[in-house]
């Protein structure tokens, strides 16, 4: 069975409170969509309003930031004098569009300008000592960190010695002592009053280059919107406005590199949304820092020649693929690792390996969470050393787990959900038992699976182009604003398959009166087995999209979560019997022997087989489910055990290998056919020879048993020792008076009832036995 991963909070926005009504009314808006929005704080008809319709004066006054004007007029005065000015950027998707946001303004305005991509490997995070001295004595005159720089202190100060000014502008979180820079542009800073401290990188260098030109720099939107869906900040006030304006900026780029770069992630400019951004464009420009040197990045952004730039985003593509390989590779490894003896017990795990790529060990990380379920440190080894990064789930706070044991790492940083770390090999061991005290201390193992918010419970029916349409309107979404999630309850899982090159991932469609909507899950092509033995006891959690093919828009469910409900009575008839049905905990009813003698043994420790006589059975513990293994010959046996043992799960088997019915009972002349030969021949040596006679009979075998087994039954034939004759003279019998005759009589009509109805009739009639109502 199939457990959730979730705990799912549904709000019955389809059951809209008389406020969202009136809301709805007041602002001409669906009322599901003014439900959700109150539940999201929006609570008043202005606020619906500019929600809905995003608008540049919704952007705030770029010199509310902090030292704004001071950090601008240095600028300024960089530019009047010539003096030398780097942009020392981040290797991340926020900090290479920062830098270009950066790059082309100062550009435009006749700056001495050019920029720096510190590498991952070499320089690591943020301002770096060395890095600053060589561009000093390279002749910069002015830094401006663009996404990083409120922790460069040492660096800061570094320049200062040498009588360089530091204009940070950064959104990060900001440490206790800050640097000595000329100017620390930042949304948060302590005493600010900048009205939205949500903005990314790219956010921050957007409202710099709008207090530099005194104006909304609509032409650099598309970097914005990439760099603040990249960077996962909230996307709403400011930020809403930033990312639906670029989206419709990147929908008509005429960025070389943009274009090509697209091109080759096969996104469509006319069907751009923030997922092409989260999905397609941000994981191309990440990969280039996690690999190698992020400095191209910059370059394909900025460029106007079009050769450099399909040459630029054919090595953007070729590393994307090259980084995918790595985390498939290494996320194999990883998960055997976190399943094996040593860590499947722990409520958190290290993972470590070694010449494992450490640019993409945070990739690798969130896919064992996802996984697992447990907060996850996933670390290369090299050199005595152990290098890498955590992520975590909402119930427990990596950085706190970790800060308090800084004496068993040699360098730590981080927040809430993610870190990064370098620890001693030799501390791995000190570190997980630490790990797992703190998860004891956060009480991780009582706190349950993460809740998500679910808007509503739907039919089927209800997923029309229509609604998708109004909640679009909600759209673009990310943190703070999430694409609405809706529950299936009642629908019937069909057309199960598992998809992709390795059938990794899950496709099916979800039926219910008449309609279908079709849905995947990533990653979980696994769960075909357990969906197809019971489709109607699956409840779907997902999103409602819209999917493009050739052309044409249909409506899928994009799955984020599932599970299998358990019911009293599961239909799971089959012709085939496997092993993997006899792994569970139960009773399993057996109502012949041979079949009994066959499984009995192989059941697992604790289950319990039962051959039912007709004698007097006792009730099964609470909870204990019973499976029905084969198929009664009469289903009155099979009423008296279920009435005996009161199950409260029922699981249904009812294996019969092969259909007496779709057999029937042998004609007349099949049975004058045997009866001439019987009179003809004596000496039959059926023990041996049934096969031949079958053949020479031309009647099936099994009907041939049966026709055989009724002669006895009647007189008609005698059988020693496998030997056959005919008897001189039978007794004159009607062959519906042998037992034979009569059991499969009474098999068929059971196979009726019991193999050949439908799923409802036989769940009726199973829990009308079990006394359910």
């Amino acid at each position: 069975m199939i457990a959730a991963q979730y705990r799912w909070n549904i709000k019955d926005v389809n059951q809209p409170s008389k406020e969202a009504l009136k809301l709805a009314e007041e602002t001409q808006t669906p009322p599901i969509i003014a439900q959700i929005l109150v539940n999201r704080g929006y609570r008043t008809a202005e606020a619906i309003q500019a929600f809905l319709n995003p608008g540049p004066e919704q952007l705030h006054d770029p010199n509310l930031l902090h030292d704004m004007a001071k950090g601008v007029e240095r600028i300024e005065d960089a530019i009047s004098q010539e003096q030398q000015i780097t942009i020392y950027g981040d290797y991340d998707a926020d900090g290479v569009t920062s830098t270009s946001i950066l790059y082309e303004t100062l550009n435009e305005m006749g700056a001495k300008v050019n920029y720096y991509i510190p590498n991952r490997f070499t320089d690591g995070y943020g301002p770096n000592v060395a890095a600053f001295q060589k561009l000093i004595a390279a002749g910069t005159q002015l830094f401006v960190t663009v996404d990083n720089g409120v922790a460069g202190k040492d660096a800061i100060a570094a320049a200062n010695e040498a009588g360089v000014d530091v204009v940070v502008t950064d959104h990060h979180e900001l440490p206790q002592d800050l640097p000595d820079a000329y100017a620390i542009i930042h949304p948060r800073y302590p005493g600010a009053e900048y009205p939205f401290g949500g903005l990314s990188g790219a956010g921050v260098a957007f409202k710099v280059a709008q207090a530099l030109r005194e104006e909304i720099p609509q032409d650099l939107l598309d970097l914005a919107a990439i760099g603040t869906v990249a960077d996962l900040v909230p996307l709403i006030d400011e930020n809403r406005v930033l990312v639906y304006y670029g989206l419709q900026l990147l929908a008509q780029d005429e960025r070389p590199g943009l274009q090509a770069l697209m091109q080759g992630a096969g996104l469509k400019p006319a069907e751009l949304t923030e997922q092409s951004i989260g999905f397609g464009i941000a994981p191309r420009l990440n990969a280039l820092g996690r690999l190698d040197d992020a400095s191209p990045a910059v370059e394909l952004l900025t460029t106007l020649d079009d050769t450099q730039a399909t040459a630029l985003a054919k090595d953007t593509e070729a590393k994307n693929r090259h980084r995918q390989d790595l985390v498939k590779t290494i996320s194999a490894a990883a998960l055997a690792q976190a399943a094996d003896a040593d860590h499947s017990q722990r409520p958190t795990l290290i993972i470590s390996g070694h010449d494992w790529h450490e640019g993409v060990l945070g990739i690798v990380a969130s896919k064992v969470v996802e996984t697992t379920g447990k907060p996850t440190l996933v670390v290369n080894i090299q050199d005595g050393r152990a290098k890498g990064s955590g992520r975590s789930v909402d119930a427990f706070n990596l950085f706190t787990a970790l800060d308090g044991h800084r004496d068993l790492m040699t360098a730590f940083g981080g927040h809430h959900m993610a870190v990064g770390l370098t620890v001693p090999e030799d501390q791995l061991g000190a570190l997980a038992d630490a790990l797992d005290a703190e998860a004891e201390t956060q009480k991780l193992t009582e706190s349950g699976p993460s809740e998500l918010v679910v808007a509503a419970a739907l039919s089927v029916k209800d997923a029309t182009m229509d609604f998708y349409h109004q909640l679009a309107k909600l759209a673009p979404f990310g943190p703070d604003n999430p694409q609405p999630l809706f529950a299936f309850k009642s629908a019937t899982v069909t057309q199960v398959k598992a998809i992709g090159q390795d059938h990794s991932h899950l496709k099916f469609q979800l039926a219910q009166d008449h309609q279908q909507l079709n849905a995947i899950q990533f990653g979980a092509g696994k769960n075909v087995p357990a969906l197809t033995a019971d489709p109607e006891a699956v409840e779907v959690l997902g999103a409602i999209e819209d999917n493009v093919w050739q052309g044409r828009h249909s409506l899928q469910v994009m799955v984020k979560d599932l599970k299998q409900v358990a019911r009293p009575v599961v239909d799971a008839r089959t012709t085939q019997l496997h092993q993997a049905m006899f792994q569970a905990f139960g009773v399993y009813v057996f109502f012949h022997r041979n079949i009994y003698q066959q499984l009995a043994g192989q059941l697992p420790t604790g289950a319990n087989a039962l051959l039912f006589d007709g004698s007097a059975q006792q009730p099964v513990a609470a909870d204990t489910p019973v499976f029905i293994v084969d198929c009664p010959d009469d289903t009155a046996d099979l009423t008296s055990v279920l009435q005996q043992l009161k199950p409260t799960q029922v699981t249904a088997y009812l294996y019969k290998k092969e259909s007496l019915s779709q057999l029937g009972m042998p004609t007349r002349p099949q049975y004058a056919k045997l009866f001439k030969f019987i009179a003809t021949h004596q000496q039959v040596d059926i023990g041996h020879q049934l096969d031949q006679l079958a053949t020479f009979l031309q009647i099936p075998r099994t009907q041939l048993v049966f026709m055989i087994q009724v002669f006895f039954e009647c007189g008609f034939i005698t059988i020693d020792h496998g030997i056959m004759n005919g008897v001189a003279h039978p007794e004159h019998k009607d062959l519906a008076s042998a037992p034979s005759y009569q059991l499969r009589q009474q098999q068929m009509q059971t196979e009726k009832e019991l193999l050949a109805c439908p799923t409802a009739a036989l769940l009726q009639r199973l829990q009308a036995s079990l006394d359910l109502k």
